[in-house]
């Protein structure tokens, strides 16, 4: 029996490529803007790309926001991918100050191209990853994943198994929380490490 997961649709999001990737590791995606649908979804992935503060606009519209936490309240799982993974901490300053969805306190800034870096940050990058486990587990030593970004979820204090990257600054790549992931990076599009990292949160 294929496991079924949700993509959340709020109209900002690669959604194909991200079902697509499910479907090669053997899950039964679904895209949907339903909160009813998503309330009940046992594994849910929310994506993202573009403003932070349309897309949480957007998701309140929705009535999403309240679908997520009633999924987790329900013992479900979430993972967030790029602006999706944004959107689950406490605020952006993208766009002006927005409040996010409050998942993790962690606040997201823009990258620091005081440097001379180009801005955004595209192409694969080596991430640095805390514990080979979880949302971690089987990846190799110095995995390389596909990141697309201007803003990123700085480190907090999170004290779960997380990964981080360089870029003008160490910034926040991924975090396991138990119930709640999130990737700044697209696993979707990195290869043999992104669909190893889709499959840890499918076996959760």
């Amino acid at each position: 029996m294929t496991l079924p997961v949700v993509i959340v649709d709020y109209g900002m999001g690669n959604l194909f490529s991200v079902a697509s990737a499910l479907r090669y590791l053997g899950a039964e995606p679904s895209i949907s803007s339903d909160p009813e649908v998503v309330a009940r979804s046992p594994h849910t992935i929310l994506p993202g790309v573009g403003s932070f503060r349309l897309a949480m606009d957007r998701i309140r519209a929705g009535a999403l926001d309240e679908a997520m936490h009633s999924s987790l309240g329900a013992g479900g799982r979430l993972l967030g991918i790029c602006l999706g993974m944004q959107l689950l901490g406490a605020s952006s300053i993208e766009d002006g100050t927005t409040a996010g969805l409050g998942l993790v306190p962690n606040v997201v800034a823009r990258l620091d191209d005081s440097g001379g870096l180009k801005v955004p940050h595209v192409g694969f990058n080596e991430v640095h990853v805390t514990e080979r486990s979880g949302l971690f587990a089987d990846l190799p030593e110095k995995p390389h994943f596909y990141f697309v970004h201007s803003f990123r979820m700085e480190e907090g204090s999170l004290s779960c198994p997380r990964a981080t990257c360089d870029y003008g600054g160490r910034f926040l790549a991924a975090f396991d929380a138990g119930q709640v992931s999130g990737t700044q990076f697209h696993p979707e599009k990195s290869q043999s490490a992104g669909l190893t990292v889709i499959r840890n949160f499918l076996r959760r």
